[in-house]
């Protein structure tokens, strides 16, 4: 007899949602978010920080989507309505924006990411998703979440939290886990002064990546228990993760199993861009001839808003005033005339003058660069016009006094940082 062949299991994915918070500000990127949330700070040339975990949901095959938004939220908004509007009900999709609209309380905006769930739990309640994993809005990484379910329902897990090995020492930032040889958590501590270190490897800590999958009943029982309790700080990495993996059946998600890498991509890729510094280093990484992150994967796209921007344009070839961009990244819209870009990402609608010279440049959009201006290891903001001569990155103190300078030496340069030089 022929052999029976038995049909894979039907994707967890389809009748999962994707909770996105992105409330936050991200105080540490300084001036980038003095006007807007740390999800809707630019990346990558055309895209959003918050695109990353929207496209990986989309390509993971969840459909139903919701992101929680609060501080100076505008600039996302309008992003999140034009870049993914196309989920359609009549197709049994969905994309909610949640805005701290104080639905529970009309004292409370949002209290902690708990609450920011917990606010909204009649309109998840209401979708009656099968699972949700819950997402933050300000990582940059490619991720297969079907995966992590798949993990969570097999194990039987109360919640299954993602989790990647990072140096000790920079882990006060996030939460630290220990796990047994089985995958359990049995300890969780948010955010501590002095991480752990993972036994045998006393160099790296086992770091939470933000990322939890519950089935949708047990997380709205945990809110309403969190919700009732006054001692709390609803908070999932300080109170609603602790208690589960106390009281519960907490399991760990290494990153590296459902991470996903095209053939350019040897390593697993995770970035939390959340200073001047780091937000810099990933960004010029992009300009590498293989970069750790390839956003030339036509297998796992990122979406975003498709702004309709014209090529980009190179001109003049004189000596000392050629258009050129070597190892560089340059957006639609942007004109270099001739100038020089080197190892510099120009995202859309930059104008780059003539005897303008730049290196290390995270240049965001409508930047315009005056005659002769020389930057260096610099992130400028949206809108800002350099003026002519302008020297930024060869005298530490002189772009100390003036601008905003990182330890690593990057200057974050912002249009009132200019006017106040006169």
């Amino acid at each position: 007899m022929p052999e029976r062949r038995v049909a894979p299991p039907a994707p967890l994915a389809r009748t999962a949602m994707a909770f996105v918070l992105a409330g936050g500000r991200g105080s540490r990127l300084m001036e980038l978010t003095d006007r807007r949330a740390k999800p809707a700070v630019f990346f990558g040339g055309k895209s959003r920080i918050i695109d990353f975990a929207l496209s990986n949901a989309i390509n993971s095959g969840i459909r139903r989507v919701a992101v929680a938004t609060q501080y100076k939220a505008h600039s996302l908004i309008r992003h999140l309505q034009r870049g993914w509007n196309f989920l359609r009900p009549e197709r049994n999709e969905s994309f909610d924006i949640l805005p701290a609209s104080q639905r529970v309380s009309e004292q409370n905006w949002y209290l902690g990411t708990a609450d920011a769930v917990f606010q909204n739990i009649d309109i998840v309640e209401d979708l009656a998703p099968r699972h949700i994993v819950l997402l933050a809005g300000d990582h940059i990484y490619k991720m297969d979440y079907e995966k992590m379910l798949r993990q969570h329902v097999d194990q039987g897990a109360d919640v299954t939290v993602s989790c990647m090995a990072v140096p000790r020492l920079d882990a006060s930032g996030f939460g630290v886990m220990h796990v047994d040889p089985a995958g359990r958590i049995v300890d969780f501590i948010e955010k501590p002064a002095d991480p752990p270190g993972i036994p045998g490897r006393p160099e790296l800590a086992l770091a939470s990546m933000g990322i939890y999958v519950f089935e949708t009943r047990y997380l709205l029982e945990q809110l309403r228990r969190d919700a009732a309790d006054p001692r709390s700080s609803h908070d999932f990495g300080k109170d609603i993760i602790p208690w589960i993996v106390a009281h519960g059946h907490a399991v760990a998600h290494r990153f590296e199993q459902s991470c996903v890498r095209s053939s350019m991509e040897e390593n697993p890729y995770w970035r939390d861009v959340g200073t001047v510094d780091a937000y810099w280093e990933a960004s010029i990484d992009l300009t590498d001839v293989i970069p750790g992150l390839d956003l030339f994967d036509r297998d796992w796209p990122i979406w975003t808003y498709a702004e309709i921007t014209p090529p980009a344009k190179f001109v003049h070839d004189l000596d000392g005033r050629r258009g050129e961009a070597i190892s560089s990244l340059v957006s639609g819209g942007c004109i270099v005339s001739g100038a020089l870009a080197r190892r510099s990402l120009l995202h859309s609608n930059v104008h780059l003058h003539s005897y303008a010279a730049v290196e290390g440049a995270v240049l965001l959009p409508q930047v315009d660069v005056g005659q002769g201006a020389r930057l260096t290891n610099v992130v400028v903001d949206r809108g800002v016009r350099i003026p002519p001569g302008l020297v930024v990155g060869e005298d530490p103190k002189a772009d100390a006094r003036r601008f905003r300078r990182t330890e690593k030496g990057i200057c974050l340069i912002t249009q009132p940082m200019l006017d106040r030089l006169g």
